[in-house]
């Protein structure tokens, strides 16, 4: 594995653990924001960007592991 790929994997995993703590946390108890407590707008907003947070991770670690590569593989 390059180290490339590795470290996409290892940012992609650690933003999608925080992405998920932080929606299931916020699902939990609506007053407590964690780390995204400063986003304007309330619970939907923090709770979209948690969602969005968890979305990237998982694809960027999905890229990292080589999972998603579609155009290299056409090659």
């Amino acid at each position: 594995m390059r180290a490339r790929s590795l470290a996409y994997l290892i940012v992609g995993m650690v933003l999608l653990v925080l992405g998920a703590q932080g929606a299931i946390r916020l699902l939990a108890d609506h007053d407590n924001g964690g780390f995204l407590g400063w986003i304007p707008g309330g619970f939907l907003a923090q709770l979209s960007c948690y969602i969005l947070i968890a979305v990237v991770g998982s694809y960027v670690a999905a890229r990292g592991s080589g999972k998603v590569r579609p155009a290299e593989r056409d090659r």
